[in-house]
């Protein structure tokens, strides 16, 4: 695959070996960033967990001090008595059967969906459409509640799911290139100390193993987590 002239440019100005401080990979990812839009800034964390157990099987969820600088799209499906509520918190689509059906025609145009537990019978049967796409509702991320005005509220806020992948890494935005600085460095850290309090007793060895930084066009950086507090 060749690579462009613009990545070629930022690839070049990393050296792939170094793990750099956390306040030196935020400055190099803003100032490698070359796409015309306002990136999104990832953070892949790579853990020394087996996710086939079910204890390491991590999925926890935390705030972000400064968002993600996304509009996070929400879906509420509930029963017709808490539509009100879920309008006055902002969600951006709330309903019942309508939507179900929507979603088993293949439409998925959202970012996350919030369901009260008495539609969780009726949503589970949708698991082969909205499992891959990681948006079937689950109590352990807030996104299965009867306090849809909370859970609303803070998603829009940036809260953000730390779920670790079948190869053991875990994805996910802390913001965007057109961040200051120190509100990165802010959202990373808060991250991380949310994955470091997760740990499972029963893992041995190195639990963090790396952890890299990128825009979304842009070369991976790895972080120096040694001294990150």
């Amino acid at each position: 695959m060749k690579i462009s002239k613009f990545k070629k440019t930022a690839i070049e100005q990393i050296d792939r070996m170094m793990d750099y401080p956390l306040n030196k990979a935020v400055d190099l990812v803003k100032k490698v960033s070359y796409a015309k839009f306002d990136e999104s800034v990832d953070l892949s964390i790579n853990l020394g967990v087996d996710p086939r157990h079910a204890d390491q099987n991590i999925r926890v969820t935390t705030g972000l001090p400064n968002g993600t600088g996304k509009n996070v799209m929400i879906l509420v499906i509930t029963n017709e008595s808490k539509f009100k509520e879920a309008e006055d918190a902002g969600a951006d689509f709330v309903g019942h059967s309508e939507y179900i059906e929507k979603i088993k025609t293949g439409w998925t145009e959202i970012d996350k969906i919030v369901a009260t537990p008495d539609m969780m019978g009726e949503i589970g049967k949708l698991g082969k459409i909205l499992g891959p796409k990681g948006l079937m509702p689950n109590p352990k991320s807030g996104t299965v509640t009867n306090e849809l005005g909370k859970a609303i509220k803070e998603l829009k806020a940036g809260k953000v799911e730390l779920r670790v992948d079948k190869t053991g890494i875990i994805h996910v935005p802390c913001g965007k290139v057109s961040f200051e600085a120190d509100a990165l460095v802010e959202n990373v850290r808060t991250i991380y100390s949310t994955v470091m309090k997760a740990k499972p007793p029963s893992v041995k060895g190195q639990y963090l193993k790396k952890m890299t930084l990128s825009s979304t066009m842009g070369p991976g950086i790895k972080i120096d987590y040694s001294n990150i507090r």
